[in-house]
């Protein structure tokens, strides 16, 4: 006989993984709580923006303001303080920073308000601006956007940093299609009232058709057992009648919610096509800007590498002309000092000649000098006889004379 294998020891989860799992759930119920009843939320804007104009005393938008708040306050990191410590901050703190890129904010202008002081105040401030400038989805798809900036300031698992953000931005793009109308003064922007949110008016029980069928069914009854003393034709024909009229009343109901709902989607895709629309148009300027301005330096390019070259070739036609001429001045130089050197016998002949000349040169000037001399000191009649003589002789006499 074989033996019986040893029976495996189940592994049993510890409590430490139950309450990790537990408080996983916890955060995904959360998560996914805020972000039903914010559809719901905008879905009741929505339908009442259809009666009247939504401001500060509508319960529907305070009810959405505080959805609101909850879920960009979801698992919100602190301020850490010199000492460690962390303390609470706002969402505002993480608004200023993420939106400072969305073009013509109003983020100077809130913290330039007087009567906005705290923190919170200037938060829900930003809220109503946006929602007056129907900006709110492009101010919240711009701070996802900047995810190291979201990091920074919220905790793993909140609802910024996960995949629900990108839905939320898309639930938050049909409130463009509201004229809202807000009071930026008085209490309804105090930072110390806490945003709570009521649950209630997202809660109500609805009846469905197999209700409301068994409810006339009961109204029947009701009425057949009331009224015994009439004939059976008479209580049978009120209540075909009533039965009638319920349903028509039920299918009338059930066909206005239709309504509502087409109506909702219409104008949330009306909205994002808008927004779509708008975003390919700018792509496609854009696009037409960056093609013109790289066709314009693709042109400047070509008509300065023409020019450069053209400068290029000018330049090397002076240079050969420089060239030429230089040589040509060489040449005729060389030319013109071998012309006017002379051979050495005649350079010889010439050289006795300037000196014979230069001798008597000299010496015609000193014979005058010393003729002028004599005529003052000899007499008149020696001076005559000195004059009849040659050259040589009247330069013997006056040597003897001295």
């Amino acid at each position: 006989m074989a033996c019986p294998s040893p029976p495996q020891r189940q592994h049993l989860p510890t409590g430490r993984s139950r309450n990790q799992a537990a408080s996983g759930r916890s955060a995904t119920v959360e998560r996914r709580n805020l972000l039903t009843v914010c559809r719901f939320s905008v879905k009741t804007l929505l339908d009442r923006s259809c009666f009247e104009t939504i401001d500060d005393s509508s319960s529907e938008f305070m009810n959405f303001v505080s959805i609101l708040e909850n879920i960009l306050c979801h698992k919100f990191k602190g301020q850490t303080t010199w000492f460690g410590y962390e303390s609470p901050r706002s969402f505002w703190d993480y608004i200023k920073v993420a939106c400072n890129k969305v073009p013509h904010n109003c983020l100077r202008s809130i913290e330039s308000m007087e009567n906005v002081q705290s923190s919170r105040a200037k938060g829900r401030a930003w809220i109503r601006i946006v929602l007056m400038e129907k900006r709110l989805a492009e101010y919240v798809t711009s701070a996802l956007r900047d995810l190291r900036i979201t990091r920074r300031f919220y905790e793993d698992g909140a609802i910024m940093l996960g995949e629900e953000a990108a839905l939320l931005a898309d639930t938050l793009i049909g409130l463009n299609t509201i004229d809202f109308s807000f009071c930026l003064k008085g209490e309804t922007l105090d930072g110390n009232c806490p945003a709570v949110i009521d649950y209630m008016p997202y809660l109500k029980f609805v009846q469905s058709s197999d209700s409301i069928s068994s409810d006339e069914e009961e109204m029947r009854t009701m009425g057949s057992s009331g009224s015994e003393s009439s004939t059976p034709d008479k209580t049978a024909t009120a209540a075909s009648i009533f039965t009638e009229q319920s349903s028509l009343f039920s299918k009338c109901k059930r066909f206005e919610q239709k309504y509502r709902l087409a109506l909702e989607q219409k104008g949330y895709l009306e909205e994002l096509v808008r927004l779509r629309e708008a975003q390919l148009s700018e792509a496609v300027s854009q696009n037409k800007s960056l093609e013109q301005s790289l066709t314009d330096a693709q042109l400047a390019h070509t008509l300065e590498k023409q020019q450069l070259e053209y400068i290029i070739l000018e330049l090397q036609d002076q240079l050969t002309i420089l060239k030429n001429n230089d040589l040509r001045s060489r040449q005729e130089l060389m030319a013109h000092l071998t012309n006017q050197w002379p051979s050495p016998h005649a350079l010889d002949t010439n050289a006795v000649a300037l000196d014979t000349l230069l001798y008597k040169k000299r010496m015609g000037q000193w014979e005058k000098s010393t003729s002028h001399g004599l005529k003052n000191i000899l007499e008149p009649q020696t001076f005559k006889i000195l004059e009849t003589q040659p050259a040589g002789a009247k330069f013997t006499q006056s040597k003897v004379s001295k």
